[in-house]
């Protein structure tokens, strides 16, 4: 059951948690005492007794608040800073576990979703774990503190008053299954608006680019107003359960006024037990309707805490820390006939049959038609997927044999769009390979032509380059992601579409950069431009998931096949230019 794992979850802070709970003891105690010193204040009054006793009576009430309030303090601290303490571990534990999917899991949920389970559905655990587990004890022991204390003064009289609690009871049972459902679905409205956000932010440039805001505002707004109506009808809900549990406890309290003045009447009852038991009613009176409260509470919780439940018992299909370390490796890459489909889409085969054998050192052009299955080859390389049918192999291992991340420490990987972090440009090529000297980052961005252009930064190495590098120049992004790679210092290097998105300029200083790293390496390269795959050891077509053409560049021009088209396409493009 959820409710019982969210309680789980505070297990590691028991200790802190015992001395909280222990303060609860003391500052409820205290709460059911004072309504006693009442009592016997009112009648020392009514039996006109001396003053010492008026006194003393007033004397315990201010000791009985002074207790109450110190270990409230302590309570309350002990309670909240655990809770705090659990929700930190969860989210910890909660974006492990997201970081540990394999990249078939990403392809089939939105960014804004996953955020969103990090950040909403955490915060509403976060308040249950917190105070509100606090206050349900406190107000539990109060209701039943009352409850014992409210039988021992009057059996009749309690049970007047506790006349209307299996109604309460019967009403929490389904306002429960109703709010844990209308939750669930609230943080999932929550969820798609999260999305829709963070895809517009993220290409804000795009919107900008084709005036789109007002469409971007309404999509945006379209979503939250879902969220707002199901939030409504949960604050039907909770505000129709709330009236109906406050009319019976009010009409109990008016039940006991009315009897218990009959039994003062009658001398079965003094006024001052009266007054005690009044005070006792409502504290248990409002202690049940704070539990419904809470109640609900916790149901909002257990609806937001399946789908982080969801995400941290998700199992990924390529585990993080399988198999032998990847040792030296030699270089030869053989892709054996290999079917693979992606598991967002498994009904489209992308490879059939695709076998292709890189020699070590080996330099390797991969062209063909854009969807021919290119960038796949690289990513069953790199093996962000595991091939349905044949075998990827290093040096004659299957790479299943490896641990993942051991196994990709001795590749590097240059994109079309390289990714980088909002941090210093040192700190990105240092992504390669961490712990390495600022010397080694130096000498790395030399290797990739990238040293000018970053001494020429006021901050130098320490410029920060923004959200996904947004204040350099495609052929600087491009040079730290070579940079990067140099340091890594792999055995096999993958080039997708490295060079594509550049301008002349930048497309010289890169492919020297790239031609520097390729020195001594099997090298599979991904592209479409004529200056990158002329170098090239051998020239592999795809088609349609298969190798449609191999040779050499000059070999493949002799013949009328698909690569002399796709040769004469791209000359017939850039005179057109």
């Amino acid at each position: 059951m959820d409710f019982r794992r969210l309680v789980a979850l505070a297990r590691p802070q028991s200790t802190r948690l015992l001395i909280a709970t222990f303060a609860l003891l003391i500052s409820s105690g205290m709460t059911l005492v004072y309504p006693q010193a009442v009592r016997w204040m009112i009648d020392a009054v009514v039996a006109r007794e001396s003053l010492e006793t008026v006194n003393l009576a007033a004397i315990v009430l201010v000791v009985a608040f002074l207790v109450q309030s110190i270990f409230s303090m302590l309570r309350a601290w002990l309670f909240t800073v655990a809770g705090e303490r659990v929700v930190a571990d969860l989210r910890h534990d909660l974006f492990r576990a997201i970081m540990r999917q394999d990249v078939a899991f990403f392809d089939e949920r939105r960014t804004g979703e996953l955020t969103n389970r990090l950040a909403s559905d955490t915060t509403v655990l976060q308040n249950t774990v917190t105070v509100n587990v606090s206050m349900a004890l406190r107000h539990a022991l109060g209701a039943i503190g009352g409850v014992a204390l409210l039988i021992w003064m009057s059996p009749m009289l309690a049970g007047v008053s506790m006349a209307v609690v299996p109604f309460v009871a019967i009403g929490a049972s389904i306002y429960g299954r109703i709010i844990r459902r209308l939750s669930r679905r609230v943080q999932d409205a929550l969820a798609a608006s999260t999305e829709v956000a963070e895809e517009a932010i993220a290409g804000v440039r795009t919107v900008r680019a084709f005036s789109r805001e007002a469409t971007e505002v309404a999509r945006y707004g379209a979503r939250v107003d879902d969220s707002y109506a199901l939030a409504a009808k949960r604050a039907l809900a909770v505000g129709g359960f709330q009236g109906v549990a406050g009319f019976f406890g009010y009409a109990s309290l008016a039940l006991v006024v009315w009897f218990g003045g009959r039994m003062v009447l009658e001398d079965a009852m003094t006024i001052g037990s009266l007054t005690a038991f009044l005070i006792y009613t409502m504290m248990v009176a409002v202690s049940l309707g704070s539990l419904a409260s809470l109640y609900g509470d916790f149901m909002r919780a257990v609806g937001a805490s399946q789908r982080v439940f969801e995400l941290l018992d998700a199992s990924a299909a390529i585990e993080m820390q399988t198999g032998a370390d990847a040792p030296d490796i030699e270089g030869r890459v053989l892709v054996d006939r290999v079917r693979f489909a992606y598991p967002s889409r498994p009904d489209v085969v992308v490879l059939d049959d695709f076998t292709l054998e890189i020699a070590p050192g080996q330099v390797v052009a991969l062209v063909g038609p854009s969807g021919a299955g290119k960038s796949t080859v690289a990513s069953l390389l790199l093996r962000l997927y595991d091939p349905d049918e044949g075998v990827v192999a290093i040096d004659g291992r299957d790479i299943r044999d490896f641990d993942p991340r051991a196994w990709r420490t001795t590749l590097g990987f240059v994109s079309q769009e390289p990714a980088l972090f909002a941090t210093s440009i040192a700190e990105n090529i240092r992504y390669g390979r961490d712990g390495v000297s600022d010397e080694a980052v130096r000498a790395a961005a030399r290797a990739a032509n990238a040293e000018a252009f970053i001494d020429a930064f006021p901050e130098g190495f320490d410029t920060l380059v923004g959200e996904r590098g947004v204040r350099l120049s495609g052929g600087q992004k491009q040079r730290i992601a070579i940079a990067r790679a140099v340091l890594r210092d792999p055995r096999i290097l993958i080039l997708d579409e490295a060079t594509s998105a550049l301008d002349a300029e930048s497309e010289h200083l890169v492919k020297e950069a790239i031609d520097r790293l390729m020195e001594g390496r099997t090298t599979l390269v991904i592209a479409h431009r004529l200056s990158t795959v002329k170098s090239a050891d051998r020239v592999v077509v795809l088609e349609g998931g298969r190798i449609a053409e191999s040779g050499s560049h000059a070999a493949l021009m002799e013949k009328d096949g698909l690569y002399k088209k796709l040769v004469e396409r791209q000359f017939a493009g850039a005179e057109a230019r």
